[in-house]
Parts: structure tokens; C-alpha cells; sequence
């Protein structure tokens, strides 16, 4: 039987990369994804024919009824939030319900309609927040210490899944996903922030020079194309009701990544910081321990950072209309004091 596969928040860079993956790799699978009035198609434009778009307020339950009653899913990915972490702080109401009633509402639907397809939650590294230095790098047991609303919204859906598991038996597998990044990734997130910036700059539609915030934080990043394998394997090989780190396992500062992204260009660049781009707190080292995952999995990230990287450089490229791809190593970096006290008013 081919199996019918839900993808809330399909729109998205992780949802589009998701649905491309489960069409090469689950023969005959249906694929369906939840899109909203105001959703930008421009991710999925190349398999809108392919998939089937349900419109879906998540932060309605009769919507989110109506959508599991038509689907009546054999898995289900849940990728839907408001995923951007500055806006938390803008709108921490907002992001704290809405991102934890879409999902109550969602297990409310296949609770109330008696369905049991393998649900998927994507989480976030965000969650653990605090990271004291001997706890890195960070498993499945390291305690919430979370840092923003954002953070604090991902911990409510994470205990959220486990009490749906334990109380009515929901099939819910919690990933906790770190950094993930590739092409399609918005232009908030501070990878693809800056290799938008070097794309206008190589266009000459930006003076060359490219603002930063703080450059010293850690991140563990990985491929989105192998985040999406991922989730797949972890609806097939991992155990409900346990929580799983989906992660590289190498930690990189934002400095190193802005680096390599330079170095794809052969225009001289100044590094300048912005005081707009920097904000009072924010999680100074996120780097993953996935080995649960792997054993359960076995999964392999198979992309290099450095591919990584260029992709998300050349698909800025492609859309600003600049071809551009010479490397050299003239750049002009400008020495840049950081204040310890701010971090990066761009999502890490």
C-alpha cells in the first residue's frame, strides 16, 4: 500500500527539501502539505503538480480536524512554527501559542478521529538553551535551560508529544534538530543572511561591504538535504516516545562560516558590524552529540559544510541574477571588537 505522507509546513526550506526527498526515495507515496492564505510558494513551484496543497490554520482545531479527516495520514512531519527566534522576542505571545497549539490541535484531530500514522516533531537544539562548558557536546539528557520564547515554545511542543504519547499512545518520535541550513533557507537566518549579502555585493546592487553581528558563536550545522533523510529514517527506525539529537557533531563559529563564505568570492569585502543586528542574550555554543540517532538510524550526514555553503551562496546567486562563482583569497576583513554582552540580531 503506498503510504500517505503529511507535511505541515511544506512551504518552508525544510518542508520543500522534505517533499523532494520523499518523492525520489518512498515509491508511490501520496504526498500532502499544509500551506496558509499568505504562504509563499516560491519553494515548492518545481513539485506544485506533484503534491497535494491543503489550506490549514494549524491554530484552529475544527481546520485541523478537517485536514486529518481528508488526509487520514500514515505519517505525519510537523515542521510548522514560527521558527524565527528575534521575532519571538517581538511577539513572545504569539510564538508561544501558536506554535504549541498548532501542534495540541494537530494530536487533538488524530486522537478524536482514531488514527495512528508516525508522527514526527520537529524540535530544536534551541530547547537546551544555557549550555554550561563540561555538557558539550549536548545529548538527549542535558537539561531546558531556554533563552528565548522561541526556545521555550520548542520545550512545550517537546513535552507536549511525550504527554501525548504516554497518555493516549500518539506514535510521536521527538527529533531536536540542530543548526540545518542549504538553499532555500531564508534570508533572516544568518547563513543565508550572509551569503545574500555577498550575492549583492558581486550583483553591485550593495556597496562591498557586509554587516554582521556577533561573529563568536558555535553552531553545529548540518546539510537541510541530509536534516530531511534524517527525519525520514526516524520515522522508520526509531522507538515513540523517545527523543532523538539530530546533529554534525562538529561545532563551528559564525567567523569560520563567514569566512568560507568569502572565500567562494572573488570581490574585496569589508566586514563592518551592525549594532541593529545585535540583541541582549542569546546561546553561546550549540553543538550536538547525535550518536543515539546514528545507532538507531544509522544515518550518515553525506553533505561537506563546505558544499553546503557554496550551494546556499550560489542559490542567492541564481536569484539576485549574478553568476559570479570565482574564488580567490583577496578579502578585506575589518578587525571587529564584538561587546561579549550582545549577540546576533539574526537567527542562528
Amino acid at each position: 500500500m503506498s503510504p500517505r505522507i503529511l507535511i505541515t509546513g511544506i512551504t518552508g526550506m525544510a518542508g520543500s527539501h522534505l517533499a523532494d526527498f520523499l518523492q525520489s526515495a518512498v515509491q508511490g507515496c501520496s504526498i500532502y502539505g499544509t500551506k496558509r492564505w499568505r504562504s509563499s510558494l516560491a519553494n515548492i513551484e518545481h513539485i506544485q503538480d506533484q503534491i497535494s496543497l491543503l489550506d490549514c490554520d494549524l491554530t484552529d482545531s475544527s481546520s485541523c480536524f478537517g485536514l486529518i479527516d481528508e488526509v487520514r495520514p500514515d505519517y505525519v512531519f510537523h515542521l510548522a512554527a514560527q521558527s524565527y527566534v528575534p521575532d519571538s522576542w517581538k511577539c513572545p505571545e504569539a510564538t508561544l501559542t501558536g506554535n504549541i497549539l498548532m501542534q495540541l490541535n494537530l494530536f487533538e484531530a488524530i486522537r478524536r478521529l482514531k488514527q495512528d500514522p508516525v508522527i514526527q516533531v520537529a524540535l530544536s537544539s534551541e530547547e537546551y538553551g544555557k549550555v554550561y562548558p563540561d555538557e558539550v557536546p549536548i545529548s538527549e539528557s542535558n537539561p531546558f535551560r531556554p533563552l528565548s520564547p522561541y526556545a521555550v515554545s520548542k520545550v512545550g511542543q517537546d513535552m507536549l508529544a511525550y504527554q501525548y504519547y504516554q497518555s493516549y499512545g500518539l506514535r510521536v518520535i521527538r527529533t531536536r534538530a540542530f543548526n540545518h541550513e542549504g538553499p532555500r533557507r531564508g534570508h533572516v537566518f544568518v547563513t543565508s543572511n550572509f551569503a545574500k549579502q555577498i550575492a549583492e555585493i558581486e550583483a553591485g546592487l550593495k556597496p562591498p561591504t557586509l554587516d554582521v553581528g556577533n561573529l563568536a558563536a558555535v553552531r553545529d550545522w548540518t546539510d537541510v538535504r541530509d536534516m530531511v533523510k534524517a527525519y525520514w529514517l526516524s520515522v522508520q527506525h526509531c522507538t515513540p516516545g523517545e527523543d532523538y539529537v539530530i546533529a554534525s557533531g562538529r561545532g563551528r563559529s559564525v567567523r569560520d562560516m563567514l569566512d568560507l563564505l568569502l572565500s567562494f568570492s572573488s570581490v574585496k569585502i569589508e566586514v563592518r558590524v551592525d549594532p541593529l543586528r545585535l540583541r541582549p542574550s542569546d546561546v553561546e555554543t550549540l553543538l550536538g552529540n547525535p550518536t543515539k540517532f546514528k545507532k538507531a538510524s544509522g544515518w550518515e550526514p553525506e553533505y561537506s559544510f563546505e558544499q553546503t555553503m557554496r550551494d546556499l551562496l550560489d542559490y542567492w546567486r541564481n536569484k539576485i541574477g549574478t553568476t559570479s562563482s570565482a574564488t580567490n583569497n583577496s578579502i578585506v576583513h575589518k578587525k571587529i571588537s564584538v561587546p561579549q554582552v550582545y549577540q546576533a540580531q539574526v537567527a542562528l
